[in-house]
């Protein structure tokens, strides 16, 4: 009966531990997140699955509104990142970053240009032949501790151009992998995707 009792209590311990090293790793580590629109696209489909570097950026201190214990670097010009929306925080956002503070940013006919300079450098970038509202914007300085964000699908993307910037305290991570990827048009396994590293 002892015996019985000590492997019941062993494998609780057991379950306990894995629960409290999962949680420690999905706070300061990694974590997973579902791609559940095109603003990225082609960068990111719709029913990607990825994994964010959450300890690249610095460990941020639980329950503290994102302030950082650790800070190792921060946010550079081409990273994807997953941020807290700053219209609704409780809902997360992932765009690339294309300015920092100090930048100044502007728009000329879905040109991006970003200290007065075109950005010419965007194979991930993609644009519709059809004009849109968001084709020209004017030049605005990104205040400290802000970035300005975009999605891939530049014409089908809500982000900094519509909202404005994002703190730097409301980043989760860089994203740096696909993991899993589902094509539900197709109710299949994009098997092809998995694996594929981001940049």
């Amino acid at each position: 009966m002892a015996k019985k009792k000590n492997a019941w209590r062993e494998n609780i311990e057991a379950i306990l531990i894995a629960i409290v090293i999962a949680l420690f790793i999905r706070t300061f580590i990694v974590q997973a997140f579902k791609i559940p629109s095109g603003s990225m696209l082609e960068t990111l489909q719709i029913g990607d699955q990825i994994l964010v570097n959450k300890f690249i950026y610095g460990v941020k201190i639980p329950f503290t509104n994102g302030k950082t214990l650790i800070p190792f670097k921060e946010p550079e010009k081409g990273d994807i990142v997953v941020f807290k929306y700053p219209e609704d925080p409780s809902k997360d956002f992932i765009k690339r970053v294309v300015a920092v503070e100090g930048d100044t940013v502007s728009i000329v006919d879905k040109q991006l240009y970003v200290n007065g300079k075109p950005v010419a450098e965007e194979p991930y970038a993609q644009y519709s032949t059809l004009p849109t509202h968001a084709d020209n914007m004017k030049q605005i300085v990104v205040p400290e501790d802000k970035l300005f964000v975009m999605g891939d699908n530049r014409d089908n993307s809500h982000d900094s151009r519509f909202w404005g910037f994002v703190d730097l305290s409301a980043v989760k991570g860089k994203a740096f992998m696909i993991y899993w990827s589902w094509d539900r048009d197709d109710f299949g396994v994009r098997w092809g995707r998995i694996g594929d590293l981001l940049i």
